[in-house]
């Protein structure tokens, strides 16, 4: 079985889950038998193709006769917008991109003609003109290679796994890591961004959600057949080296990693800390991260006078994610609404126990995990107390959630959306 895979990020370059996801994804696929050609925006020569082969858009010549196709410029419109809609940012960056927008220096365009398109393969200011040019690609890319089925990552890609599919004929399979409902909330919806998840969920053969919570949603909010969504959680890659602990500094380390914005819920990190220093002022927090709601965090922590206990790393990578889980005693990941959620099943991996909100996916899947609602801060601070205080607690918890955290394979999630793969080709 070969796959023509899109994607919007690989290690080792990474903002987020998403790109973890789908190098643990491909990497268990070629266990299963299953090849995979991985398209992202823009490659580098870092990644890692041993299990899948990689094709940058940003290196494909395009035919410019094949531009507006018209097989799939119905289903496909290539939209001009002015979005403010721009994830995995730190403050400045935000800031700027924001005040560019307002000021009209913006203005996607398609560069009709141009045997080649230029990627960054960022989540910045030209973010919707490349979505729209990596359709484009895409169905280049199906014209001239073989393959039996179509898999698009997140809404980025789904206009390139809707161009594929109308080129090719074959089936196609999105994949839900995360909502506009779970990124904004009810009220403050990018609707630009919802009506291309609706589109690429709609054009599909199967739909997979990363958890039962995320498939409830793609079901009831957006109006999917609950016969096409699948359930397919997320998993972890085993750590081949063995880690070693450390700690720089004689007090206990709580953690928190990940982006700083209305989904992860930071302030609510932030308050619990107060509480839990009011009891034991021998503790350090860090919040590892960045994103928009950095000033507002920030500014909280200084209100609450807690800035001597509490340190501010920026957003971390790759080995760095790996030290700060080795320095940590506890982490928090207090997300308001978490499709499901990577980073504790990291954590417990490296022996550190872990408090995360019930209103995440992972919550289906970790037995021995402290799951707390994410507005509770009063439950949330005695937990992180308790484990604190108790060594025993601690030692349970680490050494359980690790074992937790161990029958989380890859390879057996692959297995299913392989399963889920011959299911759309028997119909």
């Amino acid at each position: 079985m070969k796959v023509l895979m899109f994607g919007w990020e690989f290690p080792p370059k990474i903002a987020g889950g998403l790109g973890t996801a789908c190098y643990g994804l491909t990497k268990g696929l070629a266990k299963n038998d299953v090849e995979v050609l991985f398209v992202m925006p823009k490659a580098s020569s870092e990644e890692d193709q041993s299990y899948v082969r990689i094709i940058s858009a940003h290196d494909v010549e395009v035919d410019p006769r094949y531009v507006h196709l018209q097989s799939f410029e119905d289903t496909v419109s290539f939209i001009q917008v002015n979005s403010q809609m721009v994830p995995y940012v730190g403050m400045n960056e935000y800031y700027q991109i924001v005040n560019q927008i307002e000021s009209g220096v913006f203005e996607a365009e398609i560069a009709d003609g141009k045997r080649k398109y230029e990627f960054s393969g960022k989540y910045g200011e030209d973010l919707m003109r490349e979505v729209e040019q990596y359709a484009i690609v895409a169905a280049e890319i199906a014209r001239h290679n073989d393959f039996d089925i179509i898999h698009a990552h997140d809404w980025l890609t789904y206009k390139a796994g809707v161009a594929a599919k109308r080129v090719s004929g074959k089936p196609l399979v999105v994949h839900i890591h995360a909502t506009e409902f779970d990124r904004s909330g009810e009220n403050n919806r990018n609707d630009i961004v919802m009506g291309l998840e609706r589109f690429g969920m709609e054009s599909a053969d199967a739909v997979c959600a990363v958890s039962d919570l995320t498939r409830r949603i793609v079901i009831e909010k957006y109006g999917i057949s609950a016969d096409k969504v699948f359930t397919l959680h997320n998993a972890v890659e085993p750590n081949d080296k063995e880690l070693v602990k450390e700690k720089f500094v004689k007090e206990k380390i709580v953690t928190f990693l990940g982006r700083v914005t209305f989904q992860k819920g930071p302030e609510y990190f932030v308050e619990s800390a107060k509480l839990v220093l009011e009891k034991d002022p021998n503790v350090r927090f860090v919040l590892a991260g960045d994103g928009d709601m950095m000033p507002q965090v920030i500014k909280r922590v200084a209100e609450l006078g807690i800035s001597d206990r509490f340190h501010f790393t920026g957003f971390l990578r790759g080995t760095d994610v790996d030290k700060m889980f080795v320095m940590s005693d506890v982490y928090v990941m207090p997300s308001i609404s978490e499709p499901f959620g990577i980073s504790p099943l990291e954590a417990m991996r490296a022996h550190v126990p872990v408090v995360i909100s019930k209103q995440s996916g992972v919550a289906e899947v970790l037995t021995h995990a402290i799951k707390v609602d994410f507005w509770d801060v009063n439950a949330m601070a005695d937990a992180i107390y308790g484990i604190l205080q108790y060594p025993a607690l601690a030692q349970f918890f680490a050494r359980k959630g690790k074992e937790d955290v161990d029958n989380l394979k890859w390879e057996s999630v692959a297995q299913k959306l392989k399963n889920i793969y011959q299911w759309v080709l028997d119909k």
